[in-house]
């Protein structure tokens, strides 16, 4: 695929922000920059330059990390859900924070799921939700 190219330098923030696809991809997108002749520096990380001696080996590091650091905060993530999820905390997990037992209350004394959502600041669907659930 021939370019032409209108600039002839990327300005990166950091390499963590210009790819984490993975040190092979991540290498690729720079080196289809080298070889149009288009020049790439890292603001934050003045030693990633693409004239830098060592570029390719500092690349392979810093790519690594950046994709490791993307599994260990989806790891994170999923632990604290599944602990939200074994404390019976839910309701957490995006929605609003409703209390299920005034939800549960309000519907036995015989309030409507409107009545009941508008009192507890939820959806109606919402309320039918937690009385099927």
């Amino acid at each position: 695929m021939n370019h032409e190219w209108k600039f002839d330098l990327v300005l990166i923030w950091s390499l963590d922000r210009f790819s984490r696809e993975g040190v092979h991809e991540t290498l690729d997108h720079l080196r289809r920059l080298t070889d149009a002749g288009v020049a790439w520096t890292s603001y934050t990380e003045q030693y990633l330059d693409s004239v830098g001696l060592f570029r390719d080996a500092v690349l392979s590091i810093l790519a690594t990390l950046a994709r490791q650091e993307r599994v260990r905060r989806s790891e994170r993530a999923k632990a604290a859900i599944n602990r939200l999820k074994r404390q019976g905390r839910t309701d957490h997990l995006g929605g609003p924070v409703v209390n299920r037992d005034k939800v549960r209350q309000m519907s036995q004394d015989g309030a409507s799921c409107r009545e009941i959502a508008a009192a507890v600041g939820v959806s109606p669907m919402t309320v039918s939700r937690i009385l099927k659930g």
